[in-house]
């Protein structure tokens, strides 16, 4: 039934959420109100609790949260004290909590997966995103959502429970396409690293157009800032030279690869080079993306609004923010209709046949 849908936002994701229940009615063609109000508060020493303002009995839950929101804060000791994913993810299992035992279906929406970087052990090393995906099946999660993530192999940590990973590329090729004209003839899309060239293989699909991938040579000797530091960018695959370039990731960290491939891409002879990625976390800051936009290193970056980004940086020149609320609104809309998400992913024609109008 469709009047059972209910959706929680988490504080720290009231922008994309009110986007998605505003598609909600757009496909609906109603004006629905399907937000939960929840209130989440915080003792003075850290701990925290959640309420749910209104009845979830029987309701079709959809619990939508953005753990990498580092703009949420409190007052700690009274300091301010910015939220880590730590404390965001705490806040899903109260939420969690408090509706298990009362709502008929719960599905968790979490655009980026908690701990997904540390998706497999090396050594005497924690293995936190099975742990995490472990703690939600038994706090009675019965279905988890998520976008491009780093490994979907970590949903062998819960066999038994439905894991959608999504991604993001129709919508952001459809928004580049749109955009960027000019650029769509002689396309190649190249993967910073050897990790990213499964997705890089699936962009270049879509597009109809050949890949190519940098090999990071790493020093194992160092440890910096928790990683080995790269010692020199090798490119593998067709010239460069006069081409288009989409150097695609699923997050930009520090974006120090993506850089530094971008750099080496102009200086082989490359007429542009975008970059895209489904986060843009920009740990470090965003002062090297300035110095690199202004040196001509890249033309544009595209990501998405699954994850915070600061307005200061929405605000640049050379950033553009793709919305992905109307994907996740179908999303929610057939699951809770018992209808099949699959024909959601299947866009190359329609990809190809835009850029083919484009080049008319």
């Amino acid at each position: 039934m469709k009047d059972d849908l209910k959706l929680i936002v988490l504080d720290n994701c009231k922008e994309l959420g009110n986007l998605v229940e505003k598609r909600i009615n757009e496909l609906r063609e109603n004006d629905d109100n399907y937000l939960v109000p929840v209130c989440s508060s915080r003792f003075s020493n850290g701990e925290g609790k959640v309420k749910i303002e209104k009845t979830v009995r029987e309701k079709d839950l959809y619990i939508l949260s953005d753990v990498g929101n580092y703009d949420m804060s409190y007052s700690l000791h009274g300091r301010v004290h910015y939220m880590s994913p730590d404390e965001h993810f705490q806040d899903i299992k109260r939420v969690i909590s408090a509706s298990s035992g009362h709502a008929c279906k719960i599905t968790l929406i979490t655009p980026l997966l908690y701990q997904a970087r540390q998706h497999k052990r090396k050594g005497r090393e924690s293995l936190d995103c099975a742990i995490a995906l472990q703690e939600l099946e038994q706090l009675g999660v019965d279905r988890i959502i998520t976008f491009d993530c780093h490994d979907p192999n970590v949903s062998n940590a819960i066999p038994l429970l439905p894991f959608e990973n999504i991604y993001p590329t129709h919508t952001i090729l459809h928004e580049f396409i749109d955009c960027e004209k000019e650029f769509l003839d002689d396309l190649l899309v190249i993967s910073p690293d050897m990790g990213a060239m499964e997705r890089a293989r699936y962009y270049a699909e879509m597009l109809g157009c050949d890949v190519g991938v940098f090999y990071k040579r790493r020093d194992l000797s160092k440890v910096v800032n928790g990683k080995n530091p790269i010692v020199e960018h090798t490119y593998m695959g067709t010239d460069p030279k006069n081409k288009n370039i989409l150097v695609v990731d699923d997050m930009i960290a520090s974006g120090a690869s993506m850089l530094e491939a971008a750099k080496e891409l102009k200086e082989k002879g490359a007429k542009s080079v975008f970059l895209i990625a489904t986060f843009t976390l920009l740990t470090e800051g965003y002062d090297k993306f300035i110095e690199a936009y202004q040196c001509g290193y890249f033309n544009k970056l595209y990501s998405t609004n699954l994850s915070y980004v600061p307005e200061e940086i929405k605000n640049q020149e050379w950033y553009h923010d793709v919305d992905c609320s109307m994907q996740i609104a179908k999303i929610i809309d057939r699951i809770n209709q018992k209808e099949s998400i699959q024909g959601l992913f299947d866009g190359k024609k329609e990809i190809l046949e835009k850029i083919k109008k484009a080049l008319l």
